[in-house]
């Protein structure tokens, strides 16, 4: 039986630099990160006399494009790392994937010059995210964003030239973790100005991980012992994004909601047991401006940004956008006994993907091939012809 996986190939505008990779999703399992591996392919002409890089870039945009002027940008490009990949000298105990192996193989057979390259990820680098753009944004949107960067120069702080680069993005995601975690609960009171008791509320969720698409339910205890009338309830998914690199990044947005008003108005000295179900997905905020989503590849739909789970909350990368996630339930006493608020915190993440089959040594690999990089009105020059 032959196997068959999939590739992913670009090619630079002048066709002597390839890059191939076996996926664009990278895992990050907190206290490890799996390793981008990948192989080039270097034409003949760039044999002689030549040296080819590869970078890792985090590329990190904080402010419209539509924005920036007079040389102020509101983007950091991060070269993560760094390695020679022709001549291979410093490469030479690289120790290759089953992957690498496989196309070092084929591409061998056609008599191409094909050499591998690995990345480790840092382990405090952020995870991807982009910010959703309003309707009338224009330019790439803010986020987190990562690269592989193949290009033919002197050293490796050569500026490329977009003839002889080539670059695909790339995302590092997280997955839920195998444990379920504890049942949240939140328990909050208020006391009221010439009343004898308090207004008591308690929020459950019946688990602290969900997967996206699932539905919370959201079990509400009311105890009223003051003297005021619940008039109406509302519950809510927040989203709690924080832009790291501004001392005042922190806001949410509200991502699915429900208001009720069965069983209210709740009189002094009486209960209530109510259960809400919400369901918080992109679908419903398609044209919501800043909304956090998971790093967006091309040709491929997203979703709402998982939670980002640290080692050390202590430890955040200034480049980074860390997303959480809260269910706040709130009670409306009216104009004169204001409001209760309880906030509820709980995971959304995407379950881990069952495992790839192995890959033998008669597995086939299926390319997808992405178009080159383009230069706008871009003519070979007699230095082109003669490269």
């Amino acid at each position: 039986m032959v196997y068959s996986f999939k590739v992913f190939k670009k090619s630079s505008p002048n066709g002597r630099l390839t890059l191939y990779l076996g996926k664009r999703e990278f895992v990050d399992n907190i206290t490890t990160v799996e390793p981008v591996d990948g192989v080039v392919v270097i034409g003949d002409e760039y044999l002689k006399n030549r040296k080819v890089f590869g970078q890792l870039l985090c590329s990190f945009r904080y402010g419209r494009e539509e924005d920036e002027s007079m040389g102020l940008k509101f983007q950091k490009d991060l070269v993560l790392l760094s390695h020679l990949v022709f001549p291979d000298t410093l490469n030479s105990d690289l120790k290759t994937s089953k992957l690498q192996q496989r196309l070092l193989t084929k591409l061998s057979a056609s008599h191409l010059n094909a050499y591998p390259f690995t990345f480790n990820i840092p382990l405090n680098s952020p995870a991807s995210v982009t910010l959703q753009p309003g309707s009338e944004d224009q330019g790439r949107p803010c986020g987190v964003d990562y690269y592989i960067r193949i290009f033919a120069g002197e050293d490796a702080s050569d500026k490329p030239h977009k003839r002889s680069s080539v670059q695909l993005t790339i995302r590092k995601i997280q997955y839920a973790p195998s444990s379920k975690g504890r049942q949240p609960c939140t328990v909050v009171r208020k006391d009221f100005l010439m009343s004898p008791g308090q207004l008591e509320l308690e929020t459950t969720l019946d688990r602290q991980l969900y997967h996206h698409g699932e539905r919370i339910m959201v079990n509400i205890s009311i105890r009223n012992n003051s003297n005021k009338t619940v008039k109406k309830i509302r519950a809510m998914v927040q989203q709690c994004i924080d832009v790291c690199i501004f001392s005042s990044g922190q806001y949410k947005a509200t991502v699915a909601s429900i208001e009720t008003q069965e069983g209210c108005p709740l009189q002094p000295g009486s209960s209530l047991k109510k259960t809400v179900y919400l369901i918080p997905s992109l679908s419903n905020n398609k044209d919501r401006r800043g909304i956090a989503l998971d790093g967006q590849l091309k040709r491929e739909d997203t979703d709402l940004a998982s939670s980002t789970l640290l080692s050390d909350p202590d430890q955040r990368d200034a480049f980074g956008i860390i997303v959480s996630y809260v269910v706040k339930v709130k009670l409306f006493l009216g104009a004169i006994g204001g409001e209760l608020c309880a906030e509820t915190p709980f995971i959304l993440m995407h379950p881990k993907p069952k495992p790839n089959k192995l890959i033998r040594e008669d597995s086939e690999a299926g390319i997808e091939a992405f178009r080159q990089d383009t230069i706008d009105d871009y003519k070979p020059s007699e230095e082109d012809i003669q490269e």
